[in-house]
């Protein structure tokens, strides 16, 4: 998946928290909400806000899917409520190899 393929997706489900996300849907479409956050905190603190509300679903949305193409629930994300550690086990969860075979969650994303 491409970086351009991985922002149409994740915007095209927009709050769809059913299904499963590759590494690549995940790790690009992260850079891009990074990259982008930069660029409007530049040019306004109100953009960049609105831009992070805007895009508060979709995040969560595939953050779910990404959980569950390492066969876990969506509701693991609760562990960023955690403080200082919570994040550890979803970033080590987030770079894992999704199981290539079908789960409880559905088909293995396509690469």
């Amino acid at each position: 998946m491409t970086f351009g393929e991985a922002i149409a997706t994740c915007f095209k489900k927009y709050a769809d928290f059913t299904g499963r996300a590759a590494r690549a849907e995940y790790w690009w479409f992260t850079l891009f909400i990074f990259l982008a956050s930069i660029g409007m905190a530049i040019v306004s603190e109100t953009l960049a806000a609105l831009f992070s509300l805007g895009t508060t679903l979709p995040c969560l949305a595939v953050v779910t899917r990404r959980l569950h193409d390492t066969d876990r629930s969506g509701w693991w994300q609760l562990l960023w409520l955690v403080p200082l550690l919570g994040w550890i086990p979803l970033l080590i969860w987030a770079t894992q190899k999704g199981k290539a075979e079908p789960n409880r969650f559905g088909d293995a994303p396509a690469s």
